[in-house]
């Protein structure tokens, strides 16, 4: 499975302001067969469509029409953004931004909201962030932001190219907003409990522009009880060692809880399975794949499975795998796999429900890259991941300073001894 990390908004923004970056100018023809190409990449390879309301012949009308127009750099990826959003697909995007492009959902994001009975509801908030800091929690309904009414800031959000505008346009155009820009300090007004309040979650300083980690992951005992947290390094080849090396230390708890919470920028098949490995005493099918480009190019349907292989001084305790809205991509993969494999109890909300695995393609003049889900990703029993809920499902994880997921996976451990 070819999964890749979310770029970082630092290293991006860095490649995209280089001097010399914007100044190259392309040609018209340039920019024509660089569209082409992006656009027929996606109609060819782009695994989702079936669940899309996108009319892709479409797009390629109404923004090849806007190429004419095109002088920059900067103008063609705002244009590619803008056709890329057109699939409303938290697991497609360009290699590249724009200061003010919209962050990443759900890498560059600290609040997860969806329409609940017409309402804009928070239904989550990411753990160490600003909108935690200021009093953001699960419940509150969103008003405006930055001062816009939310029916309005999510209109430029919302795809020109839709045959109609469903739920999950409308929820991902409604995270968009609230995700903000590179730029611009967010002002979020939100009511709870008929209280309308103000809240500014990018003050003093916008957090999510500098996400740092101390270290890869960090562990401590709860009695007996071993405690793992990943912190989004899963694309990280170096906390294969590390998780080695933690794991080791806590080989005598009673039981373990991995907290896969923190992994939104999704990584790679290699660590995965170095982590998985570790927890298992025979090899296993953990994932299925599908690949729907071969089925449309060929009328042949083709699948895989993906297999895991034991590692050495395997982990037999019991297991249970914590998740939220910021895992995603491969912490999703990981999840369902402890899941199928019956190896670990899943306690959290629902995940990232990012769509299959991912494949990276550069355009040809432009040479910033894209990337779309090629892959079809399922439970080994035919569920597909975007789908998986967890069968100790809670609500909501946070709520003021207790860890409801923590709480309950301890409970679980010390009261049933079971995976």
């Amino acid at each position: 499975m070819r999964l890749f990390p979310r770029v970082g908004y630092l290293l991006v923004l860095g490649l995209l302001l280089r001097p010399g970056a914007l100044r190259a100018q392309l040609t018209p023809a340039q920019y024509q067969q660089d569209f082409d190409y992006f656009w027929n990449t996606v109609n060819d390879n782009y695994a989702y469509f079936d669940k899309k309301q996108t009319d892709w012949a479409l797009v390629r009308q109404v923004y090849g029409a806007q190429l004419p127009g095109i002088g920059s750099r900067a103008q063609f990826v705002r244009l590619l953004e803008n056709a890329l959003n057109e699939l409303y697909d938290n697991h497609a995007g360009l290699s590249t931004n724009l200061p003010d492009s919209r962050r990443l959902v759900p890498t560059g994001t600290d609040v997860w909201a969806r329409f609940e009975q017409g309402k804009p509801l928070v239904v989550a908030v990411r753990a160490g962030f600003g909108a935690e800091r200021v009093g953001l929690r699960p419940g509150m309904e969103v008003l405006a932001i930055n001062d816009v009414p939310v029916a309005q800031a999510l209109l430029p959000l919302l795809g020109r190219c839709l045959k109609t505008i469903d739920p999950a346009a409308r929820d991902l155009a409604l995270n968009l907003a609230l995700a903000g820009d590179h730029r611009t300090p967010r002002k979020l007004t939100v009511r709870a409990q008929s209280r309308r309040q103000e809240l500014f979650p990018d003050q003093p300083t916008a957090q999510l522009e500098h996400i740092q980690y101390a270290r890869p992951l960090e562990s401590r005992q709860l009695g007996t009880i071993g405690y793992i947290k990943i912190n989004n390094s899963l694309g990280d080849n170096r906390l294969m060692a590390a998780f080695d090396s933690t794991l080791e230390a806590l080989a005598g708890t009673t039981g373990l809880i991995l907290d896969l919470r923190e992994t939104p920028s999704g990584g790679n098949t290699t660590v995965a399975r170095a982590i998985m490995g570790r927890f298992i005493t025979a090899e296993q099918p953990y994932q299925r794949h599908e690949f729907p480009a071969e089925e449309r190019a060929f009328g042949i349907r083709r699948s895989t499975l993906e297999l895991v292989s034991p590692r050495p001084r395997p982990y037999t305790r019991p297991l249970v795998v914590l998740v939220g809205r910021w895992t995603s991509s491969m912490g999703e993969g990981i999840t369902i796999a402890f899941d199928a494999m019956q190896r670990a109890t899943i306690v959290g909300t629902e995940m990232a429900r990012l769509n299959g695995a991912v494949s990276s393609f550069r355009l040809p003049n432009s040479t910033f890259g894209f990337n779309i889900p090629t892959e079809r990703l399922y439970r080994i029993d035919g569920l597909p991941r975007e789908n998986f809920v967890p069968a100790e499902h809670i609500m909501s994880d946070v709520k003021g300073t207790t860890d409801t997921a923590l709480e309950k996976a301890l409970h679980h451990l010390q009261s049933t001894g079971k995976p």
